[in-house]
């Protein structure tokens, strides 16, 4: 079997900034390749979700290339750029006055020819989107009756609906509860492994980056600190200067490559 050499979604020295922190973020090289799950990781204010944005095609970077498939992505015109590649903001609408399956089929509408109607194929691949995120079940529910991480799992399955190769998500699992938490990272990682799709997810979380991703970015001040499996780079001695925090390690059950991790102490000066 021949290995593709050319990443999936590829970042070549990237910088961007706004008004009032010009070029604060860069310069990002990163390569995310089909199969790969990789977080983003990193302080408040470090730049994860800007970053995300970038690949997303939302802003335009001041310096440097993203590409998808060895094509720029400004080169690929918005349509089709929908095709290959979903976005999920950190806080998707949920007060829709619509059923759960209408929201999955709002993933089909780059699919479709005239952009008016669903077909039989619409309707199929839905249903998959559905069961795949565990949401089948109350697909004639109005979005409005579910609960957090329920109505996260639907836009994960109208993601999943606009057949992507590549999955950005920022912070799927803000405000969930474990088992949510869970449970969508494990949805992840099972689809960039059965289906070869390249993810990147923005999150707080470094615990559940340690057990479900396999590639990490870690930012700091808008720059990429470390990179690597999580093994290499969710460790206490590259967390801990980072974070401020003392960090020590527990190993993960059935898991011997990775860690989690557990804070100890901050160990940043309080002001006098």
């Amino acid at each position: 079997m021949i290995r593709e050499t050319t990443p999936m979604l590829g970042l070549e020295e990237v910088r961007f900034g706004f008004a009032s922190r010009p070029d604060f973020l860069g310069p990002i090289t990163l390569s995310v390749a089909h199969g790969e799950c990789w977080a983003i990781v990193g302080p408040n204010g470090a730049g994860k979700s800007t970053l995300l944005r970038l690949m997303a095609g939302m802003y335009k970077p001041h310096a440097g290339k993203i590409s998808v498939g060895g094509k720029g992505l400004d080169e690929i015109p918005a349509r089709h750029r929908a095709r290959r590649m979903a976005f999920l903001p950190q806080n998707p609408p949920t007060h829709l006055d619509l059923s759960v399956r209408d929201i999955v089929l709002m993933g089909r509408f780059p699919h479709r020819s005239l952009g008016l109607f669903d077909s039989a194929e619409d309707y199929r691949i839905a249903d998959r989107a559905m069961a795949i995120t565990e949401t089948l079940g109350f697909a004639d529910r109005p979005i409005t009756t579910l609960s957090g991480g329920e109505a996260q799992r639907v836009h994960l399955a109208a993601a999943f609906a606009q057949q992507p190769q590549i999955v950005l998500l920022d912070e799927p699992t803000a405000s969930l509860d474990i088992q949510h938490q869970l449970t969508i990272f494990q949805i992840l990682r099972d689809r960039a492994s059965s289906d070869g799709l390249a993810v990147v997810v923005v999150t707080h979380d470094v615990n559940l980056a340690a057990q479900f991703c396999s590639h990490v970015l870690l930012l700091h001040e808008g720059h990429g600190v470390a990179t690597g499996p999580p093994a290499e780079v969710l460790t206490p001695e590259v967390l801990g200067p980072v974070y401020g925090v003392q960090l020590m390690t527990l190993a993960i059950p059935h898991q011997e490559d990775r860690c989690w991790v557990v804070p100890v102490a901050a160990t940043r000066e309080e002001p006098a």
